[in-house]
C-alpha cells in the first residue's frame, strides 16, 4: 500500500517526463487517483492507498491529495522536488503506469464528466444535484466493480485485442485430431444456444 501523495507524485513526474505537464492539474490528478484505486481493488482485492475518496461536485476526490495541491487551483502542478519511487513495488508501478498511459488521453474535464456517469460517484451522491457539495465517501466495493469494468474496457481498446482474440479462436479450432483440442465440435453452438435460452 502506498500513500495517496506518493501515487499523485508518480503521475505528475510521468507527465513531466512525457512532456505533458501542462495537462496535469489537481482535477486530473484526483481522477487518476480514483481510477488507480478502482483498478487496484479489481486486480488485488485491496486498496492502493488507505485515504478515502469522496464524491465531490466535480467528481471523485482524495481530500489529502486535493488539499496538498489546492493552492494551484486549475494550473499545472509543479514537479515534485524529491520524488523517489524505489519503495513502491513493481506491480504498483506497473499499475500506475498503465493508468497514466490509458487516461492521459483525456482532458481533466472529460475525466470529471466520465466519473459523473459512472455508478460509484452517483451512488455516493444519493441523488444530490450535480452542483451540490458533498463529502460522502465512495465505497471501496463500488470502486472495485468499476475497476473490473475499466479493466474490460482497457483490454477491448487495446490495439491488438482483435488480433489476439482471432489468434486464440484459430488455435482453438485448428487441429481437430489433436487430443489437446480446447473447443470440441458442437460446443460453440451449445454455448450460444444456452445464452439465448
Amino acid at each position: 500500500m502506498v500513500d495517496c501523495l506518493h501515487a499523485a507524485h508518480y503521475f505528475i513526474c510521468r507527465a513531466y517526463e512525457n512532456k505533458r505537464s501542462d495537462e496535469m492539474t489537481n482535477l486530473k490528478v484526483q481522477k487518476l487517483l480514483y481510477y488507480a484505486q478502482s483498478l487496484h481493488l479489481a486486480l488485488f482485492d485491496e486498496p492502493l492507498f488507505p485515504e478515502e475518496i469522496q464524491a465531490w461536485r466535480y467528481g471523485p476526490v482524495c481530500p489529502p491529495a486535493y488539499h496538498f495541491y489546492s493552492e494551484f487551483e486549475g494550473k499545472p502542478l509543479p514537479k515534485p522536488k524529491k520524488a523517489s519511487f524505489s519503495d513502491i513495488d513493481p506491480y504498483t508501478i506497473e499499475l500506475l503506469e498503465e493508468v497514466g498511459d490509458y487516461f492521459r488521453q483525456y482532458h481533466a474535464c472529460c475525466l470529471s464528466g466520465m466519473t459523473h456517469v459512472e455508478f460509484p460517484w452517483r451512488k455516493a451522491r444519493k441523488a444530490l444535484p450535480s452542483d451540490a457539495k458533498s463529502t460522502e465517501p465512495i465505497e471501496l466495493a463500488d470502486m472495485k466493480l468499476l475497476g473490473k469494468e475499466k479493466l474490460d474496457e482497457i483490454e477491448r481498446n487495446h490495439p491488438d485485442y482483435e488480433k489476439i482474440l482471432s489468434h486464440m479462436l484459430e488455435e482453438a479450432f485448428k487441429d481437430r485430431n489433436n487430443s489437446r483440442i480446447y473447443v470440441k465440435e458442437g460446443e460453440v453452438d451449445d454455448w450460444l444456444n444456452s445464452l439465448l435460452a
